[in-house]
């Protein structure tokens, strides 16, 4: 990458750890309405489909809003498209102490919904500020501004008890305002766009940062995140409630719980990236889907009453999870789903250096989608079929199908190589030997198509043997 020969250290760690915070105000701001809607609830008189219309708002206004704030970054930069993000979700924010009817509280909500966003914004600025080698790690310590939903449940409390909900939404508005304020004074533009600006390059236009979309990879990985991001979203919404219902729980504590399964599964998402540095995206995504597996499995094994015809009569015994096994079961789905966030954006810069605005914007959409469309789903499953555990044998549905398509699509590129390479027919590669470094050298090379690559490195190869065996001999 030869945009970061000029680039220091100290350039880097300030623009990874200016968007982190950046991005955790901003994660904050989108979750407002798990704490404000439900004082607004009350005070509109709202039944639970309104409600759930107004909480949901914002979590599809960012997800929708993450491709063209993907793509704006690229072309304009993320210095810029951020600050203006910031300002315009802060003035949305703070125009919810103004509006007294249900729809104005909808339209705001729109606005403040921006602030999620911010995600493609902080995925394309941050990746242009380290090699390849080092973006899982960076990516993933950014990606635990995830952790400014837990900010919100824990802070926003105290200051609506205090003061009423208007100062929360005042308060985070401010602090939205200074982030922009500061974001936009501590920090620079990144290596590439100084690189096209002093070049005189026009950005590529809206069709050409879209191209890359017609790839099915592309589509692939939105998948992988719908699971690792959207469904983190979706139980970290419908936990609580299902404590409360399965387990007769009180709020609170239903509240800490679900806290106790949203802040590891943030957290540990920069650990993710440094695996996906250390050993590769794919053999975390692996470690993800296999684990996520195991534990969807055992999370949707309804309570189960059996009986037994013995020699005295019936036996009757019942299997069901309880509260503690349950708990540990979810901690670790949430830990490798944090994991998992980290990796699926780790492919990202690799397979589309110039492009991870639009391709992240698109991945960050879909995978906020199933934080809007999961919860309804949960909610809908358990209707229809009164069980709790449906929900995350929905789940299961999900992540397997993920495996079974990254597996396939894994096989289908280790067979392409060998066939390309000319390797002899023997036994096939195992499928956790990874091809990063490969697939760096083709991104580097500007082949976005790995197997493209291949067939020229095999022809390179060709006509270098060939040169050798005509050269004179001394």
């Amino acid at each position: 990458m030869q945009h970061l020969e000029n680039v220091g250290k100290f350039q880097q760690n300030r623009a990874l750890w200016m968007s982190t915070l950046a991005f955790t105000v901003c994660f904050a701001v989108w979750t407002i309405f798990a704490i404000i809607g439900v004082q607004i609830k009350k005070d509109l008189g709202l039944n639970d489909t309104q409600f759930g219309l107004l909480v949901g708002t914002p979590i599809l206004t960012g997800s929708l809003s993450r491709l063209l704030l993907g793509v704006w970054t690229d072309q304009y930069g993320g210095r810029l498209v951020w600050t203006i993000l910031m300002l315009a979700a802060a003035v949305a924010t703070w125009l919810l102490t103004s509006v007294s009817t249900y729809e104005m509280f909808l339209v705001a909500a729109l606005g403040v919904g921006l602030a999620g966003g911010s995600f493609a914004v902080g995925i394309a600025y941050t990746s242009k500020w380290f090699p390849t080698q080092k973006q899982g790690t960076a990516l993933g310590i950014f990606g635990m501004g995830n952790v400014g939903a837990a900010v919100t449940k824990f802070a926003a409390p105290f200051v609506m008890v205090a003061y009423g909900w208007h100062a929360v939404a005042q308060v985070w508005a401010i602090g939205l305002m200074v982030m922009a304020a500061l974001f936009w004074f501590l920090t620079e533009d990144d290596p590439a766009l100084k690189n096209r600006k002093a070049s005189g390059a026009k950005p590529e236009s809206l069709f050409d940062q879209l191209r890359p979309l017609k790839q099915i990879r592309v589509w692939r990985f939105s998948l992988y995140y719908f699971f690792v991001f959207g469904a983190f979203v979706a139980l970290a919404l419908w936990l609580p409630r299902y404590y409360v219902g399965a387990y007769g729980l009180d709020i609170k504590t239903a509240g800490m719980l679900g806290a106790a399964y949203s802040i590891p599964a943030s957290i540990f998402r920069a650990v993710g990236g440094w695996m996906s540095d250390k050993w590769g995206a794919r053999k975390v995504m692996y470690w993800t889907f296999g684990v996520s597996v195991l534990c969807t499995f055992l999370l949707s094994y309804p309570s189960t009453s059996y009986v037994v015809r013995g020699i005295s009569g019936p036996i009757e015994f019942t299997l069901a999870m309880g509260l503690v096994p349950f708990t540990i079961i979810a901690f670790v789905l949430g830990f490798f789903m944090s994991l998992g966030k980290a990796a699926v954006y780790k492919h990202i810069p690799v397979y589309y250096p110039k492009h991870v605005g639009s391709v992240g914007g698109v991945v960050g959409l879909i995978g906020g989608l199933g934080g809007f469309i999961l919860p309804i789903a949960f909610g809908a499953l358990l209707d229809l079929t009164q069980v709790w555990t449906s929900s995350f044998m929905l789940l299961f549905v999900v992540v397997a199908a993920s495996l079974a398509w990254m597996h396939y699509a894994v096989l289908k590129m280790e067979k392409a190589q060998l066939s390309q390479l000319g390797a002899p027919r023997g036994p096939a590669l195992p499928v956790g030997d990874n091809l990063d470094a490969k697939i760096a050298a083709a991104s580097a090379a500007g082949w976005t198509d790995v197997v493209a690559f291949l067939e020229r490195e095999k022809s390179n190869r060709t006509a270098g043997a060939a040169h050798r065996t005509m050269a004179p001999q001394h």
